[in-house]
């Protein structure tokens, strides 16, 4: 059987909704209550299935399907002086200061989510060791990944949940663009966490 595609998942004009949906929330929206617009506006989508939140396997199909698109809505609109920033508790689409590059490498987590051989080849198993906290198979971080992020947070193996909460916030506050930081950085900062969490867990 054929490997189901993105497009085969999604109703006509999704990605224009999506779009839609992130300029009504200037502010940002996290990935939870996105989802559950999603499906309100969808109902016949894989967003509104009844046990998408509940099942760990459909979870993560669920998470990597948004993110895969938000990824590439984000590559479409970068021409456009706009951006995303993204993380679980905050998606927010951004105008890009003049003069700032349209892409920020290296992106940490831009290739994984638009790999999408990654939602396809992800199974049940593979989701249970890394709720379990077992590093290994399709869902496990690539060396450079992982040093790419802990140079960024300026850390050290082992790290622990705690560590990288706490230098997290302090980069936080040292690149918001709110507090003139730059905009590329604190995406980058934001893809490290994901990284880091995915690799040591959350406290």
């Amino acid at each position: 059987m054929s490997e189901i595609t993105p497009e085969q998942l999604l109703p006509e004009g999704f990605e224009k909704r999506l779009l839609a949906e992130l300029q009504a929330n200037p502010q940002g929206i996290d990935e939870f209550s996105l989802i559950r617009r999603l499906a309100v506006l969808f109902p016949d989508s894989l967003f509104a299935a009844p046990d998408a939140l509940r099942q760990p396997l459909k979870l993560f199909q669920l998470h990597f399907l948004l993110f895969h698109l938000l990824y590439r809505l984000a590559d479409r609109i970068a021409d456009e002086g706009r951006y995303l920033e993204m993380h679980t508790l905050r998606i927010v689409l951004m105008e890009r200061p003049a003069g700032q590059p349209a892409l920020v490498k290296p992106d940490l987590l831009r290739a994984y989510y638009l790999d999408w051989s990654q939602w396809a080849n992800t199974h049940a198993e593979d989701v249970q060791q890394l709720l379990a906290g077992v590093h290994q198979g399709p869902l496990s971080v690539p060396d450079d990944q992982l040093a790419d992020a802990l140079a960024l947070f300026d850390l050290k193996v082992p790290a622990s949940p705690g560590e990288i909460k706490k230098r997290y916030r302090t980069l936080v506050q040292r690149h918001h663009p709110d507090k003139g930081g730059e905009p590329g950085k604190i995406q980058a900062v934001n893809q490290a966490l994901l990284i880091l969490q995915r690799y040591y867990g959350k406290s």
